[in-house]
């Protein structure tokens, strides 16, 4: 389990989709900054966040313009809202970021910071709701606003687009997500690890397996120092793409970094087979606690949850049913 920003608060759990908690897609922490990505992959402590306080014209502002800064009980309610959030008391955050867009529907961070809240509670559907308001309005706002002193414009629209397309890779809606995070990567301008390891895992699912290859490859450059668990949707795709030994090296380093995770596991199980070691593969999967190993036959967990590409399922199968706990099915 995007981009990543290591003073994000604490990892969203509740909604991850992979049982060791860690694949990318399934990775969907709440900012605590709105301009920031609220991707991670690991607990880490909050962030101080600071609003430029706003000119004395600011309060009126007509409401019919897009507002980048909350001002006036909108901004105090935002800032308690932030405050709890980081505390992590997403329901009472989301009470208050409600309020906000109540008082100031055109505020742009206040439906973005909503939209966190609603992701950390797992209310995925409601989340994409406000995240494409705060899209829609970010966007008015460049189209409309010249950028000055003591003038505010959205500026992070990539960071928006990155969230929503990552909302929906958990929310099974692969060619939307994938539309959303190309066009965040455009927006980047520049390789950001965060958009590509979801990038990637987009293109993964829509069957794009040597763009994501590609993606990978750059974001695990970006990151070598440390592994990751989205190495091991790297390690899979080039599994799906013939490169066992490209991947094996990265499965390797996977292995070692989360030796227990079930999914490690079964992946690794899978390599040793391919390297032509089936009883090696045979006795790493049964490794996994007999009740885990049920999801390994389970062809909707295989091909909806973790979403393993083609040649990974196939030889899992033959594991499974060579270990006695037959085919997916």
């Amino acid at each position: 389990m995007s981009l990543f920003n290591p003073t994000l608060l604490f990892s969203l759990l509740l909604i991850f989709l992979n049982e060791w908690t860690f694949a990318l897609s399934d990775t969907l922490l709440p900012a605590r900054n709105a301009r920031r990505s609220f991707l991670a992959t690991a607990a880490a402590s909050a962030v101080t966040v600071i609003i430029p306080p706003h000119s004395a014209h600011a309060e009126e502002i007509a409401l019919t313009e897009v507002q980048a800064v909350a001002t006036g009980d909108a901004k105090k309610l935002f800032n308690e809202a932030r405050a709890l959030e980081s505390q992590g008391n997403m329901a009472a955050a989301q009470r208050l970021y409600t309020k906000v867009t109540k008082i100031s529907p055109r505020f742009i961070y206040g439906w973005s910071n909503l939209a966190n809240t609603q992701t950390a509670l797992g209310d995925l559907r409601s989340a994409d709701q406000a995240y494409s308001i705060a899209i829609d309005l970010c966007n008015e706002n460049l189209q409309t606003t010249e950028e000055g002193f003591g003038i505010k414009r959205c500026n992070d629209l990539y960071v928006l687009l990155l969230n929503r397309g990552s909302l929906r890779l958990n929310d099974g809606r692969p060619k939307e997500a994938l539309a959303d995070l190309q066009q965040s990567d455009l927006l980047r301008g520049r390789p950001d690890s965060t958009v590509l390891q979801n990038l990637a895992r987009a293109k993964e699912l829509n069957g794009l397996y040597k763009q994501a290859d590609n993606d990978y490859t750059v974001a695990i450059s970006m990151t070598a120092n440390e592994v990751n668990p989205f190495w091991l949707r790297s390690s899979l795709v080039k599994f799906q793409l013939g490169d066992i030994q490209g991947g094996y090296d990265l499965m390797k380093r996977v292995e070692n970094r989360f030796p227990e995770a079930p999914e490690v596991r079964a992946a690794y199980a899978c390599f040793l087979a391919a390297r032509g070691d089936q009883v090696a593969g045979q006795r790493k999967y049964l490794e996994i606690p007999d009740r885990a190993r049920l999801k390994y036959v389970d062809q909707n967990y295989l091909t909806r949850t973790i979403s393993w590409p083609p040649a990974a399922r196939d030889t899992l199968a033959k594991i499974t049913m060579a270990s006695g706990d037959g085919s997916p099915k």
